[in-house]
């Protein structure tokens, strides 16, 4: 293995940050590219046709560009939707991101946990299947919020995010005939647990669950062995459209100092 081949993480926007960042904490010389679909964002209100046919294309794009070792869905929606087509169009290893309903459901101890998504990822048939498999015996209550969504862009952009958006995208849940009973919610999007903050003030007591560090330990196994760089290398930011320049000067915060327009 080519030490300097980086692992490349994909998203509809800057969710996959989330992921990104526990990855580094375990392989800190990885080099890095990170490659945001903006011109599409956001996934979670387009079709699945669409998504299952520009996912594999742009990813197909990225591999021929920068040949990476491995390849990262950071996306729920991306990933409950096209992973089996994107890992059958690549001869990389793929790793998805799907919702933590398994490790949520160990966690509560009141049986009612939330599944917090994109429209897209909470109606999808891989949750039910998820929530049948580990969740079988807790009310699970789904909501899909394109408004958080919005809100974790306009954070890493340097936008101030009102705590009421936050609670009013989220009330829904709360709504619920069980919704006072709700202990733990999985935060089945990659953006929102950049909201880590806003969403422990509007769902208080209610332990929150994503798959950044999960998904973190697999790659971690995957490319056990393989040789890296003795430091870390400048990362690589990509958008498929211009982003905005207060967005660029966050990125640097996590290494990513090159940016690149598909």
């Amino acid at each position: 293995m080519d030490p300097s081949a980086p692992i490349l993480f994909f998203d509809s926007g800057v969710g996959g940050l989330s992921v990104l960042g526990p990855t580094r904490a375990l392989l800190p010389n990885a080099p890095i590219v990170y490659a945001a679909d903006n011109a599409a964002f956001p996934y979670g209100t387009r079709s699945e046709q669409e998504i299952a046919a520009r996912v594999p294309a742009l990813l197909g794009r990225l591999v021929e560009r920068f040949h990476p070792r491995l390849a990262v869905i950071a996306c729920n929606t991306a990933s409950t939707i096209a992973l089996d087509h994107v890992r059958a169009a690549l001869e990389i290893p793929v790793v998805g991101t799907v919702p933590a309903i398994k490790p949520a459901a160990e966690l509560s101890l009141s049986r009612v946990i939330g599944v917090l998504g994109t429209e897209a990822t909470v109606r999808q048939p891989y949750v039910d299947d998820l929530a049948d498999r580990f969740a079988s015996d807790c009310t699970v209550i789904r909501h899909g919020s394109p408004e958080l969504v919005e809100l974790a862009e306009a954070k890493l952009a340097g936008v101030a995010v009102a705590a009421e958006d936050v609670h009013r995208a989220v009330e829904a849940m709360l709504d619920h005939p069980r919704g006072h009973e709700l202990d733990v919610v999985v935060l089945a999007c990659t953006h929102f647990p950049l909201l880590a903050d806003e969403l422990s003030e509007a769902l208080p007591n209610v332990t929150q669950v994503d798959g950044g560090p999960g998904i973190a330990r697999r790659i971690s196994s995957l490319t056990k062995g393989q040789a890296w760089p003795e430091s870390a290398p400048d990362g690589i930011a990509v958008f498929t459209a211009p982003p905005p320049k207060q967005l660029v000067t966050s990125l640097a915060g996590f290494g990513l100092n090159t940016v690149v327009i598909l």
